[in-house]
């Protein structure tokens, strides 16, 4: 079964050579998602990681739903942020997002994201 590459103009366009999502088998994969503003494809200056977390989240919501998913259906996440201490900061921003059946995730500490952001996040999603 070949897989199908999602775009939506709804989250920023690949930075690199990767597309946002791609769906393969009742899967879709989202690529990391940083906080880019998709209407002016810049990142605001000054955001608190909350706002981060927030702008983050709405890119991976609208990519699930160019893909046919929803956060609803997402699998697995993992997070990625620049400093584990604003851990509580985001998970509070995440529980906003995913109220009930939760999905799985890592979270992870990591020395440098894509333009100096706080915080990036992928996710594994079913698509029925």
């Amino acid at each position: 079964m070949p897989k199908t590459i999602i775009a939506t103009p709804n989250a920023p366009q690949a930075i690199g050579p990767y597309s946002q999502a791609v769906v393969h088998n009742g899967l879709v994969f989202v690529s990391g998602q940083i906080p880019i503003d998709p209407k002016s494809n810049t990142i605001q200056a000054g955001m608190t990681v909350e706002q981060q977390t927030r702008r983050v989240l709405d890119n991976l919501k609208a990519v699930l739903e160019a893909a046919g998913s929803s956060l609803d259906k997402v699998l697995k996440t993992t997070i990625y942020l620049k400093d584990m201490g604003t851990f509580n900061d985001v998970n509070m921003i995440y529980g906003q997002y995913f109220t009930a059946h939760w999905p799985a995730r890592a979270t992870v500490e990591v020395s440098r994201l894509p333009k100096d952001v706080l915080v990036e996040i992928d996710a594994i999603a079913s698509v029925e």
